[in-house]
């Protein structure tokens, strides 16, 4: 059963940083896409980030986020710097076949991790 955890999502001012974690487990996807989407009430999934061999971004987050993986603990980890009020966000882990920015083409999901940027 494929598994998917988020965690260390929180309240921070605007300007700080901080850093998610994704934990997989039930599968091995060291060749799949994963990434993190984000979602705020009443807007669709919006893709953040996506990492498999290379890496992809949002506009409104490069240069400030950074996405890693480490494939030995089937991790995946958001770095997110700078961080605005906009960032304000359910932050997800996904997994898909393919690098794609709409939701739908991911497999598997997490549960979600709230992040809260203060002014």
């Amino acid at each position: 059963q494929v598994q998917l955890v988020e965690s260390g999502g929180g309240l921070v001012q605007a300007g700080g940083s901080l850093r998610l974690a994704c934990a997989a487990s039930g599968h091995t996807f060291s060749n799949n896409v994963m990434a993190w989407f984000r979602q705020i009430p009443g807007k669709e999934r919006e893709f953040v980030a996506g990492i498999r061999y290379t890496t992809a971004y949002a506009d409104s987050v490069k240069g400030r986020f950074t996405i890693s993986r480490d494939n030995a603990k089937n991790m995946v980890y958001l770095q997110m710097n700078s961080l605005k009020p906009e960032d304000t966000a359910v932050y997800y882990c996904a997994v898909g076949e393919r690098y794609s920015s709409s939701w739908f083409e991911y497999d598997y999901w997490g549960q979600g991790t709230q992040v809260t940027v203060s002014t």
